[in-house]
């Protein structure tokens, strides 16, 4: 019986180290390909945004962009467009994610970002990093349990290039697609491929983001009690976004049924609310308003985050590409820059608790929001960050901005629901 339970262990342990060099090996590939192509993503997101800065009547070009856009998924997509959802849906339901939509997220989000459209680009970086990986699992033969894993190697390391966040972008493709459930199985792969892409991103100088909190005190019983409620209405706020991108998209497909008018009409928007507002600081992903925020003490009335709303869903919905990660970032840093006052706390900590939760409110990955509050702003305020990310996750209810993502567990009580995220 003891030689037998030695060697049960000793093949175990073979066993065990032979999956750990097979999975170091393949995510070592993701990490490079997914990484390297997100880095080249990355600096040409960089010089859209910065040649837009330049020459700002760019902008104007938005409605031709969205023809351009329109034109590319008509003629080579050849499928209607789910972007996240459809990595999502993959992983769940063993779907085929066809190769053709990594170049098509590629270009249609560099000319959304070169035209001012409000969209982010983690979101499609996620994208092309899931399309990617899931390539790359048809070509080295895996079977659909281990292609989920790889696609969502390719997930973890499209984030972490973009963004130079690879704990959290590690956590996020395990978190994301079944809320209540994560898939450890998946744990050692996508940390190997999210710094693996970390350090391309860093060898090609991308810079990873980190916003500077000016002065965090020590948090006090009345301190705590205001975070509760503000972190209460980051989580309505998170359940304003994602209903506002849902009928957005509802009333643009019901007035205009032809994606070339639909948006062209929302380039025009756009154009007319830049024209209206004398401002062109919604237009884009929303970072420099968020840079302004933290590194020159830029100050916003509650004005901001509504118009960052407005300026997002219309261009999302429109069918403009990216993401909204970024977009929802911007929104909370308005809110809780606008909000300092009120909680009596510095305006760059109030911007960071806003930020982290309203990630967690509409993505519903709550570790994965406390790991990138850490990431971008450090430690010393984490008691603020987790009362932010706890309350917003409770109270954004079963709201989401991925249809394809399941709620596999209450969160209210220890019950198992099983619901699809409302939008």
């Amino acid at each position: 019986m003891f030689k037998f339970k030695i060697k049960r262990y000793f093949f175990n342990s073979i066993f065990s180290l032979w999956t750990l060099i097979r999975w170091t090996v393949i995510s070592l590939a993701v990490g490079i390909i997914v990484g390297g192509t997100c880095t080249f993503f990355a600096f040409v997101l960089l010089k859209a945004n910065a040649l837009r800065d330049l020459y700002p009547m760019i902008a104007i070009g938005l409605p031709a962009a969205g023809l351009i856009i329109v034109f590319l998924y008509k003629n080579f997509q050849n499928k209607d467009d789910l972007g996240t959802n459809l990595i999502i849906a993959s992983i769940r339901n063993s779907t085929d994610i066809p190769f053709r939509m990594a170049p098509m997220i590629f270009i249609s989000t560099a000319l959304t970002q070169l035209c001012g459209g409000s969209a982010g680009r983690e979101g499609a970086a996620i994208q092309l990093g899931g399309c990617l990986g899931n390539t790359l699992g048809k070509l080295f033969h895996l079977n659909s349990d281990d292609r989920h894993i790889i696609t969502m190697c390719g997930m973890s390391a499209g984030f972490s290039a973009l963004f130079g966040t690879p704990m959290a972008a590690a956590v996020f493709s395990l978190e994301v697609i079944s809320v209540g459930i994560m898939h450890y199985s998946a744990l050692v792969p996508c940390v190997i491929a999210s710094f693996t892409a970390h350090f391309i991103g860093l060898a090609f100088h991308i810079p990873p983001e980190y916003f500077p909190v000016s002065f965090i005190p020590e948090i006090t019983i009345l301190g705590f009690g205001k975070m509760i409620l503000f972190g209460a209405v980051i989580g309505g706020i998170s359940i304003l976004f994602c209903i506002c991108l849902h009928y957005s998209e509802v009333l643009y497909h019901k007035f205009f049924e032809n994606p070339y008018i639909r948006i062209f009409t929302g380039g025009c928007f756009i154009m007319g609310l830049v024209g209206l507002f004398q401002t062109d600081v919604y237009l884009g992903s929303g970072i420099s308003l968020i840079s302004s925020i933290f590194e020159d003490g830029y100050r916003v009335g509650f004005e901001a985050f509504l118009l960052k709303i407005i300026f997002t869903t219309l261009t999302i919905a429109a069918g403009f590409k990216g993401g909204e990660i970024v977009p929802s970032f911007c929104i909370g840093a308005a809110f809780g820059c606008a909000s300092a006052s009120l909680l009596g706390m510095p305006s760059t900590l109030a911007a960071a608790c806003g930020m982290v939760g309203l990630f967690c409110g509409v993505t519903n990955c709550p570790i994965t929001s406390l790991l990138i509050s850490f990431e971008l702003f450090g430690f010393e305020g984490m008691p603020y960050y987790l009362v932010t990310i706890a309350v917003s996750y409770m109270l954004s209810g079963y709201y989401g901005l991925y249809r394809a993502q399941k709620i596999m567990y209450s969160k209210y009580k220890t019950q198992y629901v099983h619901k699809t995220t409302h939008q």
